[in-house]
């Protein structure tokens, strides 16, 4: 049974909490929530840094179309690159 608040309903008040001109960073381990000036194409995700292409499907409902490549690879290279530089001082008995 759907619990009431305020008079709502279950569905009114999940409503509520909706937000929009917003979207969730597609990075599996960031989930970030990234905030999209309006009629933006790009954006950048404030905590892990990778960057998504923007379309907008209503004037305050942005979508992501998918990442921007070129950014993304330059940021996986770099950090398989430190892991890697991190794994080798590792076995050479320097932490």
């Amino acid at each position: 049974m759907a619990m009431e608040k305020e008079g709502l309903s279950g569905a009114e008040s999940l409503a509520k909490t909706r937000t929009y001109g917003k979207f969730r960073c597609h990075n599996p381990s960031c989930m970030a929530r990234i905030t999209v000036p309006p009629g933006a194409t790009h954006c950048k995700c404030p905590t892990c840094g990778l960057e998504w292409r923007v379309s907008w499907i209503g004037p305050n409902f942005p979508r992501i179309r998918g990442p921007v490549w070129d950014v993304n690879k330059k940021l996986a290279q770099e950090a398989v690159a430190k892991k890697a530089a991190t794994k080798e001082g590792n076995q050479d008995g320097i932490e």
